[in-house]
């Protein structure tokens, strides 16, 4: 399936504050990120793709346009994505991430903006976040390779006649195979099984032969 690379502005994070930011003990452990489609209609989210940087869970909201709510409803379609098994190891601290809209908790249609809420609980990374952020839409479809008649075969379509398509009946086909077996017993039938001796004559043996063996 075709897609299309959606234009899209990504605002400056916004850290929210864990604990007290003028002790050594408060650091940021939640992240907000906004995306907005300027100049862009609503549209039907098809996949995001991003390369993680230390981010443990994803969490991401959506405001879509609906009828008669100004400026649009927020709903909630990731909830705490896992993006590493464990925050304070790298394993996935720097993988490619894919994610569709089949995973999502809700209809992606009719996008205006997207809210990407990272949070990284552990205090060995000093930073976390998401690079190379990119949204697609849905393109137009292929367009097939065949002819409709081909794709789509007609049900109730009988084959040709076997006389037709130039191959012999099967009856006549199945007659000459038995006739051929029924020779092939009588030429068996009438075979000898007597056998014949190296250096036999009318039964008995001739001993000059037998002498040069």
């Amino acid at each position: 399936m075709s897609r299309l690379l959606v234009p899209c502005h990504v605002k400056s994070t916004v850290a929210l504050q864990v604990g007290d930011m003028r002790t050594s003990q408060g650091r940021p452990g939640v992240l907000v990120v906004d995306v907005t489609f300027p100049n862009v209609a609503p549209f039907e989210l098809q996949e995001i793709t991003f390369k993680n940087y230390y981010t443990a869970f994803l969490s991401i909201r959506v405001r879509q346009l609906t009828p008669g709510a100004t400026p649009g409803k927020w709903v909630t379609c990731l909830r705490n994505r896992c993006l590493m098994p464990d925050p304070h190891s790298e394993e996935g601290a720097q993988e490619y991430v894919s994610l569709f809209k089949h995973q999502m908790l809700c209809d992606m249609t009719r996008v205006l903006e997207l809210r990407l809420i990272l949070r990284q609980p552990s205090p060995l990374w000093l930073s976390f976040t998401v690079e190379e952020l990119q949204i697609y839409q849905q393109g137009p479809k292929s367009p097939s390779l065949f002819p409709k008649w081909l794709s789509h075969p007609v049900c109730n379509e009988q084959p040709a006649p076997c006389a037709e398509q130039g191959l012999p009946d099967p009856s006549r086909v199945s007659s000459e195979v038995q006739q051929m077996w029924a020779l092939t017993e009588m030429i068996r039938a009438s075979h000898t099984s007597t056998r014949i001796g190296r250096f036999d004559v009318d039964g008995c043996y001739d001993l000059n032969l037998l002498s040069y063996t």
